[in-house]
């Protein structure tokens, strides 16, 4: 019985709770679209690092994003290694194609796009919560659009990445500082902790 029992309680998949979940916003505003072979590169480094268990998701940052519909790739990873690797690769190539054909949006919804990436991360009931926005933090939305709301972000972090400044930002960078401030506060507020990282080149900026 205390074989069996012990046998029972062996798993390749890891608990629940125990996996770590990344959600990648990308904006593709404007001039915004010539970042995003950075952010391939980046997402390629994530690939890399993620686990049996992990999941992983890319999305655009669009005129609305609070739609499943701009997610450009998503996967939970399985626990045997090839199948792991495979799902890799074709997350991989679902990145590069969407980054050579993606046309840019007109307006720039970050808070759909982080209110997603919540119920996604907590759907997937991972116990490590980051969702990354990669963007210049500009936030544009279409005539109409109501973005009034609160977010919940307890047990979240997440990363600005990439925050480039714009042409109005070096004839006053307040504007650039008032950006950050605005989203830092908005997920501070929120229960969550708010990282910025420009300097992708040091790949222990992004440890999870």
């Amino acid at each position: 019985m205390t074989i069996i029992s012990l046998m029972g309680g062996c798993s390749d998949a890891p608990p629940e709770g125990y996996a770590k979940g990344v959600y990648l916003l990308l904006d593709t505003s404007g001039t915004y679209t010539k970042e995003l072979t950075k952010a391939q590169q980046l997402i390629n480094y994530m690939l890399a690092m993620m686990e049996p268990g992990d999941t992983f998701a890319v999305a655009r940052i669009d005129s609305g994003s609070f739609s499943e519909k701009d997610i450009v790739a998503k996967v939970v990873l399985d626990s045997r290694p090839s199948i792991a690797n495979k799902q890799k690769r074709e997350f991989a190539a679902q990145v590069e194609a969407f980054v050579t054909t993606v046309k840019s949006s007109s307006y720039t919804d970050i808070s759909g796009g982080l209110l997603q990436g919540i119920e996604y991360l907590n759907e997937a009931k991972v116990g490590n919560k980051t969702i990354m926005i990669y963007s210049d933090l500009k936030e544009e939305l279409p005539k109409g659009f109501v973005r009034d709301f609160d977010l919940v972000l307890d047990g979240f972090t997440v990363q600005a990445l990439n925050v480039t400044k714009l042409r109005a930002d070096n004839e006053n960078p307040q504007e650039y500082l008032d950006r950050l401030s605005h989203w830092s506060e908005k997920v501070v507020l929120g229960g969550g902790n708010w990282l910025v990282i420009n300097d992708l080149d040091k790949p222990e900026a992004l440890a999870l």
